[in-house]
């Protein structure tokens, strides 16, 4: 088999050079590992923000609202979830209420602080435990635990875990029995952990006491439809038939978490970056390297060599210097992962991952480009420093 004239060139100067070469490849390894480690890190984090929200049941999520899509600030009560039930279109509806509380153990070992939601049985909110089973009763003292929890803590199924919230400004102490560990179930950088809606009612923290009759109030309604394709035109009609409530789908609530947008334009804005600084690196080199042979191109051409040959032997070089490059640093990223500890909320979504690597494997063609136009208008003779 006749090996093209292209190939033979790019791979004959690539072994001659083969350190110049590998240093490049080494600097877009060290730019792959950024830029898939930047998206690594910006969807854990952004995991840590909207993992509850994103992971509801229903389709739809009500808020107050004077609220502003922000789940603490919402207020919902017991008459407003009992009209949006009587909508036409909606298949059920479950109430989530929200607080933020330091857990322990039943020896006070340690303290973390986590998410805990008030759910109602068998209602959209609700999460299925991955292990173990589902809350038993309204006023029960049970909690399922996310598997963030479950993995930080070594708690598991059957031990007592330890509530510290703070109740008319003193700290109170409810123990409740693990019975479940669902998925990750994040929000607010937090791990979650879900108890009764009631119990959630009388061990969240509250600052003053009220010893009245008053009526249960809890922080979003979460709605299930009977024809999940029409989310806008339901989330219309509750909104007219309900007063003082806003109706959204889960991607618009977990996007107007304070912080969001501004966390993923940073982290887009960084990789950015990065990529730039690839195509200047990968550019930069090539157009040294282009300079530094002018005197051989010319002398290609003037043996007839077409520029058609000429182009392909530094696109070669090029992609063969970038995708190893890239190769190396997505093997040095599943090394560095690895090593991390849990505590790092680092994500590797496959889409994420393979978008970022096929922009890598392009910011190589991408800088090169002035170099292969330098290239193909080399003149033989003035390159020889025969022209008059």
């Amino acid at each position: 088999m006749i090996t093209p004239i292209w190939l033979y060139l790019a791979s004959k100067e690539m072994w001659r050079n083969w350190g110049r070469f590998l240093l490049v490849s080494l600097v877009v390894a060290l730019i792959t590992l950024l830029v898939v480690f930047l998206a690594g890190l910006a969807e854990g984090l952004s995991l840590s923000n909207k993992e509850f929200l994103s992971k509801l049941e229903g389709e739809l999520v009500v808020f107050q609202e004077q609220a502003n899509l922000s789940l603490p600030s919402s207020q919902l009560d017991n008459e407003t979830k009992r009209k949006i039930q009587r909508v036409s279109g909606v298949a059920d509806v479950g109430a989530v209420g929200f607080s933020s509380v330091f857990i322990t153990n039943d020896g006070n070992d340690w303290e973390k602080s986590v998410s805990l939601f008030g759910v109602e049985l068998g209602k959209p909110g609700e999460p299925a435990p991955l292990e173990g089973r589902r809350l038993s009763g309204a006023r029960a003292k049970e909690v399922i635990i996310g598997g963030h929890v479950a993995l930080s803590t070594g708690l598991n199924i059957g031990d007592t875990l330890v509530v510290k919230s703070t109740q008319a400004g003193e700290e109170e102490l409810h123990s409740l029995e693990i019975v479940g560990i669902a998925d990750g179930q994040q929000f607010f950088f937090q791990p979650s952990i879900f108890v009764p809606i009631q119990t959630w009612d009388l061990i969240r923290p509250t600052p003053i006491v009220d010893n009245s009759q008053r009526s249960m109030t809890y922080n979003i309604v979460n709605v299930k439809m009977v024809n999940s394709s029409n989310e806008v035109d339901l989330a219309q009609i509750i909104q007219q038939e309900v007063q003082d409530i806003e109706v959204t789908d889960r991607q618009t609530a977990y996007e107007a978490v304070p912080g969001y947008q501004d966390q993923q334009r940073t982290f887009n804005t960084q990789q950015g970056f990065t990529l730039l600084i690839g195509i200047l690196v990968v550019g930069g080199f090539f157009q040294i390297q282009t300079l530094q042979k002018v005197g051989q191109v010319g002398m290609l051409k003037a043996l007839g060599t077409p520029n058609i040959v000429v182009s392909l032997t530094t696109t070669t070089q090029i992609f063969i210097t970038n995708s190893l490059g890239v190769i190396i640093g997505a093997f040095a990223t599943v090394l560095l992962a690895s090593t991390l500890p849990p505590s790092i909320p680092i994500v590797f979504v496959g889409q994420q991952v393979a978008i970022s690597l096929v922009t890598l494997l392009l910011i190589g063609p991408l800088g090169g480009l002035v170099s292969i136009r330098y290239l193909t208008k080399v003149e033989p003779l003035t390159a020889l420093g025969l022209s008059s």
